[in-house]
């Protein structure tokens, strides 16, 4: 990755020289979208919002992971998505997302519901008209955008890289695409997982991917990464990390029955709100450490609007109201992750 880092950086600056640009290179902006489910609608009205401002960046670099990886493509090429980010996050229900199975296909198959719904949503917005402007970005300018999921057989988190993949002549290049996004959002139990095609010394195989927060909740790049060691290789430039967390950093208090589903349920939750929080603090850390200014936005603590059902409607529009509304009047970007904040 370290290796593409530096040819994308070299794309941009021919591209610059053909401008006639002269002075040192534009900050490198990166804006890294976590998972959460519906609470994406907060992550989709911040982006509308921002646009209002008059002063949305244009990023470098865009990833994803579930509901981020839904997201990611549209705030990569800009506000023009605006409008079909703001359509999906505010008009769809859960019948869009999934069609729940019976018990006893719940069961013995490999989910509890069929997502087939999402993938008519993702055919329907996911065109090849878009992947050419996405692949333009990346063969005329160097900019990235990268998709992870987990490879369950392997206990790994993968990266993908979505502008190279828009970039292929291959003919299957968009479902392959749409797959990926598909699989960065199979919530492992509730969706079915997604296998992919893969060859590997001459032998094909299948790997059996889900959701991409099994691994990580939201990143940037690998840690191994030294960006110092990528932008040597060009030009020096100011650099600056945008995250949006889609989910409240706070603990939300919820008495818990003494049942089996009703423990598990709250301990996995648990366990994705510490995970979530611990993967800002690795990103606030490799910021600091690579000289990149950190700014964190998440769902304040004082939503608390009724959140009946799974992809409730209701719930997403007043979710992308509030993330609109803060964006708009100028977010009050936070600057270290809540474990930070003091020694900031």
């Amino acid at each position: 990755m370290a290796l593409e880092g530096i040819e994308c950086n070299k794309r941009e600056l021919s591209y610059l020289a053909v401008l006639g640009h002269e002075a040192p290179m534009p900050p490198a902006i990166a804006l890294a979208i976590s998972g959460g489910g519906d609470n994406g609608a907060f992550g989709a009205g911040l982006l509308n919002g921002w646009t209002a401002t008059g002063n949305r960046p244009e990023f470098k670099l865009v990833t994803g992971i579930s509901t981020g990886a839904l997201i990611a493509p549209f705030a990569f090429l800009g506000p023009q998505y605006d409008d079909t980010l703001k359509e999906v996050y505010t008009n769809i229900s859960g019948q869009d997302i999934a069609k729940p199975r019976n018990i006893l296909a719940a069961i013995f198959s490999d989910a509890m519901a069929d997502n087939a719904p999402l993938w008519r949503l993702l055919e329907k917005h996911i065109t090849r008209e878009m992947l050419d402007a996405i692949a333009a970005e990346y063969l005329s300018r160097g900019r990235l955008l990268l998709v992870g999921t987990t490879d369950l057989d392997a206990q790994q988190p993968v990266i993908w890289n979505m502008t190279k993949i828009a970039a292929s002549d291959d003919p299957k290049a968009l479902k392959l695409f749409r797959t990926i996004m598909i699989a960065s959002a199979a919530i492992p139990g509730a969706f079915p997982p997604v296998l992919i095609d893969v060859t590997v010394d001459g032998k094909h195989y299948q790997e059996m991917h889900v959701d991409g927060g099994a691994t990580n909740q939201v990143f940037v790049y690998p840690p191994s990464i030294h960006i110092e060691e990528v932008q040597a290789a060009t030009h020096q430039r100011e650099r600056m990390v945008y995250v949006i967390r889609n989910s409240r950093l706070d603990p939300e208090w919820s008495q818990v029955e003494r049942r089996t589903l009703s423990i598990v349920g709250r301990a996995i939750s648990s366990l994705i709100q510490t995970q979530g929080i611990g993967d800002l603090d690795r990103i606030y850390l490799i910021a600091k450490r690579d000289e990149a200014d950190f700014n964190l936005a998440f769902i304040p603590a004082t939503f608390d609007a009724p959140h009946e059902e799974e992809f409730d409607t209701e719930y997403m529009r007043q979710l992308f109201e509030v993330g609109y509304e803060m964006a708009a009047k100028g977010y009050p970007w936070h600057k270290a992750p809540p474990g930070f904040a003091s020694v900031e």
